[in-house]
């Protein structure tokens, strides 16, 4: 699939701007675009490994900038830490949920928006309680909701964030490319 330079440079704008919003200073815990991003480009981007590449690389590049900051003293967040590859290939998952918003309506995006980070937190924290990380909860029932209450506000964030980007990107979508289909029937 030839790209055209410029869907190469919204996209590319697409991640830049997420990844720096992602380390933005003040931004609360949770509240991101990588979700939205992952669901919008496992449902509009044809070729697979572009839908793949756009979430993964805007994580990447907001890592890498969090792990800068921490190596500078300026911040107290590494961006690389053990078990960060599961962290991508959480959102590759993400990714393929995006691919079943096959009809891209306000119920499909909503459904999609609420899904996506619902995976993301109980597997994400599922992940962290049985490798002992975090708060280091036990490893019984009783540990693994206290480890799912401890994120619960990293939820609620992730929750609106994904609902609030879905919208902008969605929208935003949906705005172009009823334009070219207005400009190319004139």
């Amino acid at each position: 699939m030839k790209l055209s330079k410029n869907i190469i440079l919204s996209f590319g704008l697409l991640v830049l701007i997420a990844a720096l919003y992602r380390v933005m200073p003040g931004r609360p815990w949770g509240f991101a675009p990588q979700i939205a991003m992952a669901l919008f480009a496992g449902a509009v981007v044809k070729d697979r490994k572009y839908a793949f590449a756009l979430p993964i690389l805007s994580m990447f590049i907001s890592d890498l900038l969090y792990h800068l900051y921490y190596l500078s003293g300026a911040g107290i967040i590494p961006g690389f830490y053990e078990g960060q590859l599961t962290n991508y290939v959480l959102f590759s998952v993400l990714t393929v949920v995006g691919f079943f918003i096959r009809e891209k309506n306000v119920v499909s995006i909503i459904a999609g928006s609420l899904a996506g980070p619902t995976i993301y937190f109980l597997s994400s924290n599922f992940l962290v309680w049985s490798s002992g990380g975090g708060l280091g909860r036990p490893k019984t029932w009783e540990g693994l909701m206290m480890c799912f209450n401890d994120a619960l506000p990293f939820y609620r964030n992730s929750i609106a964030a994904t609902l609030f980007f879905s919208a902008v990107l969605f929208g935003s979508y949906y705005l172009v490319t009823k334009s070219a289909r207005t400009t190319a029937a004139v």
